[in-house]
């Protein structure tokens, strides 16, 4: 099912990186005193919320943590806890900001205790807390990962939905001292009154009102001050490539670009980059979701790879993000794992054509020669050329094609496609692109005869990868098929040896699971691929793969640990657009007709060879599966 590289023969792993990896490790002490903050957290939020919590059995120790401070402890519990469980996380992760609130809070919570409950017990486990931070300060030297305004918003909204919850808790946490029956209507509209600090419509008998009072009060405070430190503090953009980055990269690819497929992709422009000290090799990053992640192999001169290498774990542990990388190669993989002692999981196989192999005859390939024979006889033509071959007419049409094309609203792609098409520096990627002309009385398309477009970048001197494939909707199935085939027919003429097509994940773990003789556990592993493939199209794409009979080169995912595993596999989701963080558009002028069809190709070429959205082939190499019809659909496109 996969395979993974150990980190070299011997099992040593080099005194340089040694350093380097007990940043990035979770330490003792922050994952402690994170685990307290929240375990502390929560309790005070109970002791606060819940009056017969306080006089349980555990009492005696509530009574003494910071925030149950006598009349006003139900107010000042909950705003400890909550404080405390924000900062939980960012306790964990080693950050610098946090340490610094948590020194501030635990102190106020201790002169809170003592001079409303004289508790010297409660002084001293404050003290205790504070000092093992103060202690290990040097644990928490962690920077801010990279934010923007939208923070603020973020947090505003699930602070207030939080609030209102947590508020009809504290509303309904005295049903004894409730007068009357209020509904839930009254119950809500008291909530949001009493965040605001003003009485709603339920009333207690006792000194119940006041408590309620002032734990609601707390709460829309609470939300208001964070809100409002996350609007006005400064802004920390994501990093982004350089133009001085971009041609330092394109020296690099133009000395060494050859060596990986995936090398190209390295110039998108939502990537960050470091470099070797001595400046002959680099490794690109973007960070998600607190995941610092690499794709494909390092740039530049193998010797080289550990310079880059060492900085991206430097980088990664100034920041505690966690390292990863998606996609390398089994030599890049190697290089990873043994000068960083991570590890690597295998994670498919990408489909490389050789040109001088391919043919269109014999048996193997009856089937994509009857479509192309097909697509042809119904006045499709192609053209292969340099995207600097294409006048600016020409390019317009297809940069506006391929997204009207695009059947969904979100770029995808990531670690295996370069985001742009045609801009200054890439005349040396190809474009296929399928053309007929509408019959008469047919309404006129904006982008004239253009049927179907491919785009290729640049795989050192004799290669090219697949990054994007989109076609029009209302075009005959087989358009991918047809341009491949195009696109490998032509590249004698501009000197290409080797097309890197997509990639296909679990494609060993399908093969061997069909074959005489594969065991209950090999058999069970494929069942349960094909029957994800209902969803996400993991069977159909190492079968279309499979169609113009390439070699298959195996790819890995590199981790620090197992369990980073569904951390790294969500941030990766992201950043290939299949997860979307943002918030709902609420209006929008249209909306947008139902996909049909539609097979999507995670990899070089991204989504959609069968009849489909448009959203054919955006994410190029993607590692993400794409959500996917019936393998039946699939197979009569």
């Amino acid at each position: 099912m996969s395979s993974r590289i150990d980190a070299d023969k011997s099992g040593q792993v080099p005194n340089r990186i040694r350093r380097i990896l007990r940043g990035p490790q979770p330490e003792k002490v922050p994952g402690l005193v994170g685990t307290a903050a929240t375990v502390v957290g929560l309790l005070d939020v109970a002791a606060g919320v819940f009056p017969r919590f306080r006089h349980s059995r555990i009492h005696a120790v509530t009574e003494v943590l910071p925030g149950s401070l006598g009349p006003f402890a139900a107010a000042l519990a909950i705003s400890a806890g909550v404080l405390l469980l924000l900062l939980a996380h960012g306790l964990k992760r080693r950050k610098r900001r946090a340490w610094r609130a948590a020194v501030f809070l635990l102190p106020a919570g201790a002169v809170a205790q003592f001079a409303y409950r004289h508790s010297v017990i409660g002084v001293v486990i404050a003290a205790v807390l504070l000092w093992l931070l103060i202690r290990h300060q040097n644990e928490f030297r962690a920077l801010p990962d990279p934010r923007s305004r939208w923070t603020a918003l973020v947090n505003f909204i699930l602070m207030s939905a939080g609030s209102i919850g947590l508020g009809l808790v504290i509303v309904n946490s005295h049903p004894g001292r409730v007068v009357g029956s209020p509904g839930l209507s009254e119950q809500i509209t008291h909530v949001i009154y009493g965040l605001f600090g003003f009485e709603g419509p339920v009333d207690y008998a006792g000194r119940v009102s006041w408590t309620v009072g002032y734990s609601l009060g707390a709460l829309g405070l609470l939300t208001a001050l964070t809100t409002v430190y996350l609007a006005f503090r400064p802004e920390h953009p994501a990093a982004r490539l350089t133009a001085e980055d971009e041609t330092k990269l394109r020296e690099l690819l133009a000395r060494h670009g050859g060596r990986d497929s995936l090398g190209h992709f390295a110039l998108r422009h939502d990537k960050a980059v470091v470099f070797s000290p001595s400046g002959k090799a680099a490794v690109t990053y973007r960070v998600v979701s607190g995941v610092m992640l690499a794709s494909g192999d390092p740039i530049g001169d193998v010797e080289a790879w550990p310079g880059a290498i060492e900085r991206f774990m430097e980088e990664a542990k100034i920041h505690s993000w966690t390292p990863a990388v998606m996609g390398c190669s089994e030599t890049g993989g190697e290089v990873w794992t043994r000068e960083t002692g991570l590890d690597a999981l295998e994670l498919g196989d990408e489909a490389i054509v050789d040109v001088k192999d391919f043919s269109l005859s014999g048996r193997a390939m009856r089937n994509v020669r009857q479509m192309v024979k097909r697509i042809e006889r119904n006045g499709y033509s192609t053209r292969v050329r340099r995207v600097s071959e294409l006048d600016e007419t020409e390019l317009e049409h297809v940069r506006a094609a391929a997204a009207a094309w695009r059947g969904t609203d979100t770029e995808r792609g990531f670690s295996m496609a370069l985001g742009r098409v045609g801009e200054p520096g890439d005349g040396d990627c190809i474009i296929a692109t399928a053309h007929r002309t509408d019959e008469e009385g047919t309404p006129a398309s904006p982008y004239g005869d253009l049927k179907a477009v491919l785009h290729f970048v640049p795989w050192g001197p004799d290669g090219m990868s697949l990054d994007l494939m989109r076609r029009d909707r209302s075009a005959d199935p087989g358009m991918n098929e047809l341009l491949i085939v195009a696109a490998l027919q032509a590249c004698p003429d501009l000197k290409i040896e080797k097309v890197s097509l997509n990639f296909a994940m679990f494609r060993s773990a399908l093969a061997r699971g069909e074959k005489i003789g594969a065991g209950p556990v090999l058999r069970a592993w494929r069942g349960l691929l094909v029957f994800l493939s209902r969803w996400f199209q993991i069977e159909s794409l190492y079968k279309f793969n499979a169609k113009f009979q390439p070699r298959w080169e195996p790819r890995f995912v590199v981790f620090r640990s197992t369990g980073d595993l569904p951390r790294i596999g969500f941030a990766a989701m992201q950043a290939e657009g299949f997860v979307t963080l943002a918030l709902p558009r609420l209006f929008a002028s249209r909306r947008r007709p139902k996909p049909v069809r539609t097979c999507a190709h995670v990899g070089h070429g991204g989504h959609g060879h069968a009849k489909g959205n448009g959203d054919a082939g955006r994410a190029a190499h993607s590692m993400s599966p794409l959500p996917a019809k019936s393998e039946r659909e699939v197979q009569a496109a």
